[in-house]
């Protein structure tokens, strides 16, 4: 008799954990979906003055400065089609203080083709972004070559000599070279589905517990 109340604990132990676990998931999943509702409104909104805004992700800017195209970064990834080629990344100063300005992707042969160097510098307008941390399983950036595969800090400061602010700006409009990134609010979101595999778990060993408990008891 103790050893099956003994089980009855362990499996109802387990029953809780799952069912914690599941509720966890459903508050990620509002606090997600209310982070994805925000950023769609911020990406509906007029740009506002980079010089005074308070900066954030996904906030839309507008502003100006200057491109050092001699320094420009070619950062290795595919287009929205899955075709190889490089974001085009240009230092740029913006009064006083140095950003990372994301162009857009070109092709691997328009690579220093000063066809791409053809931007108004008096009329930038993007999406702030924060920089996130680079890949560790990313192969390492060939600063030499210019061919690089994050956007390592250190690796941008021997380059450059300069520091960045930590937002990376991604440059709006329709031109095709370079093809500015989409950015929109589609981020991952898999917390229903984590949900309903812990109470899924939760559910079928309280039905396997109470068939055996019918079957031994």
């Amino acid at each position: 008799m103790r050893y099956k109340f003994l089980f009855s604990i362990f499996v109802f132990f387990f029953i809780f954990v799952f069912i914690a676990l599941g509720s966890w998931q459903i508050i990620r999943l509002n606090w997600k979906l209310e982070l994805i509702n925000q950023i769609e409104k911020s990406l509906k909104e007029n740009p506002v003055n980079l010089s005074t805004a308070t900066q954030k992700n996904y906030l839309r800017i507008k502003t100006n400065g200057s491109i050092d195209f001699e320094k420009q970064i070619y950062l290795y990834n595919l287009n929205e089609n899955g075709k190889p080629g490089f974001e085009v990344i240009s230092p740029i100063k913006i009064g006083n203080k140095n950003y990372l300005l994301n162009r857009g992707w070109v092709q691997f042969d328009k690579k220093n083709n000063k066809i791409i160097n053809i931007v108004d510098e008096s009329n930038i307008i993007g999406i702030l972004k924060k920089q996130i941390k680079p890949n560790r399983f990313k192969p390492k950036n060939d600063i030499s070559n210019n061919y690089w595969f994050t956007l390592n800090r250190d690796d941008i400061f021997k380059f450059t000599g300069k520091k960045f602010s930590s937002y990376v700006i991604y440059l709006s409009g329709n031109n095709e070279l370079p093809k500015p990134k989409l950015i929109t609010a589609n981020i991952s979101n898999n917390h229903k589905k984590y949900a309903m595999t812990w109470f899924s778990l939760a559910i079928s060993i309280l039905l396997l517990y109470l068939y055996f408990r019918k079957k031994n008891y």
